[in-house]
């Protein structure tokens, strides 16, 4: 802990934590050769399977240990079993990773193996047609998704347990509802809206709901609008907000819509004069107007507008002085960016 001073180890207690140490990795490595033995000779016995389990919880990062041990299953320990005995083993297996990823939760290798363990549930327990002849998927599938939920309770910005749920969600048998997953978004960003997975994740879900008609889109546009608004007065110098933002507003705005959110965002900016993302977003914003709408516009205001942002930019953001004036100096003529050549 910081202020604590470390006791000192006296040579003896030194030696002993060494010796310890070496002890250890002696045994890793005697346990790794005689598994990667094991696996030489097609081993796929339940003492193997036993030696495994002892060694990715040594080290769960072992990725050739994780495919042998998938071996072992299939070639081994699932034949001549029943689907109730492999449903059994699968849920033994997502017992197991559940107690690797408490400690370790971002090891690629251990999803990856709950993975395999869903995709492997067999039907049942009911005959084929019958109202539950998939409960033992639905049953694996619901309580993954509760997994992972827990896990992003604990760390609500853990993208890989957001991509995980993501490959969740797609893969239930009984898909859940959009709604409940906006909902669920909605939850996250309350509770912090510096949450870049939970605004990603609501900007895939908002245009299937448009889509279906299950939500109005001009009133449910407009809520989100309200929502990103509230975050960016909240945290004007978080990211995951403006770049929502943009997704928000789309490559194909009105007039109208631009020209309200550059008035918006400058309100803001009065508020924050060294925001760079205000300053970055109207510059987008403008560069949006002068493409599609130039004949409806006053492209000179506009671009002296973008002209003077862009110069502020430079000064508060030495490290990108040069895009700022790449983006000045560009001679995109679908951008116009032509005009905002200093003169």
């Amino acid at each position: 802990m910081h202020g604590v001073k470390r006791a000192k180890l006296t040579p003896q207690a030194l030696e002993a934590r060494k010796q310890k140490e070496r002890a250890k990795i002696q045994e890793f490595l005697a346990l790794s050769e005689e598994i990667l033995q094991r696996k030489q000779d097609k081993d796929y016995s339940e003492e193997a399977f036993k030696q495994t389990t002892r060694l990715l919880a040594i080290n769960p990062e072992f990725y050739t240990v994780w495919n042998y041990r998938r071996a072992i299953l299939l070639d081994g320990l699932f034949t001549g079993s029943s689907v109730e005995q492999i449903n059994k083993l699968l849920a033994k297996e997502l017992e197991m990773t559940m107690i690797a990823l408490k400690s370790h939760p971002k090891v690629y290798w251990i999803w990856n193996h709950r993975r395999w363990c869903l995709e492997h549930v067999p039907n049942g327990p009911g005959e084929e047609g019958a109202e539950d002849s998939l409960a033992w998927k639905k049953s694996a599938w619901d309580q993954e998704l509760y997994v992972v939920e827990r896990l992003l309770d604990a760390d609500a910005r853990n993208f890989m347990a957001w991509n995980y749920r993501r490959y969740v969600l797609a893969s239930m048998p009984v898909p859940r509802p959009d709604t409940a997953e906006l909902a669920y978004t909605s939850k996250k960003i309350q509770a912090n809206f510096s949450n870049f997975s939970a605004w990603h994740q609501r900007s895939k879900v908002l245009p299937k709901l448009w889509a279906s008609g299950a939500l109005n889109e001009a009133k449910s546009r407009e809520e989100e609008f309200d929502l990103v608004r509230n975050a960016m007065y909240t945290d004007p110098d978080d990211q995951s907000v403006w770049v929502y933002h943009r997704w928000l507003v789309g490559s194909s705005a009105s007039r109208d819509l631009l020209e309200r959110e550059i008035q918006a965002i400058e309100e803001l900016l009065g508020e924050q004069p060294d925001s760079k993302w205000c300053m970055e977003s109207i510059v987008h914003y403008v560069m949006m107007l002068l493409k599609n709408h130039s004949s409806g516009v006053n492209a000179a205001q506009l671009t002296g507008k973008a002209r003077q942002l862009l110069g502020q930019l430079e000064d508060l953001d030495p490290y990108r002085r040069h895009r700022y004036r790449d983006l000045g100096q560009s001679s995109n003529p679908n951008l116009l960016w032509d005009a905002l050549t200093p003169g």
